[in-house]
């Protein structure tokens, strides 16, 4: 298992930026940092995803059904669920991705 510090912090949409912190061959972990009132659209992909939250307060809208999360808490999404995101406070997150996504990793090789 290959482990990967990442430095390099990308926008994902205004007011939330990520970071790669580890990857392996069938996972990825990366750190997220939320603006209050930023806003992550609905999406979906087929990865799996466990966000932990360290600080702060966030919104998730997971198959349109809004849940507050706390720090200490936890969300584990399927692959393929449609969810978002509101920034209720500053948050600080930690996402969990299996497999590996794809279009982070290629994200985080260019130059």
């Amino acid at each position: 298992m290959a482990e990967q510090q990442q430095e390099r912090w990308f926008e994902v949409a205004p007011g939330i930026r990520r970071r790669t912190i580890a990857v392996t061959e069938r996972m990825q972990q990366i750190m997220v940092q939320l603006d209050q009132g930023a806003r992550l659209p609905e999406h979906r992909h087929p990865h799996e995803q466990i966000t932990y939250l360290i600080l702060g307060r966030l919104r998730f809208f997971i198959n349109g059904t809004a849940r507050d999360v706390a720090p200490g808490e936890t969300v584990a999404l399927p692959g393929n669920t449609p969810h978002g995101v509101e920034t209720l406070e500053a948050s600080l997150a930690i996402d969990t991705f299996s497999p590996p996504r794809e279009d982070m990793l290629a994200q985080d090789a260019a130059p």
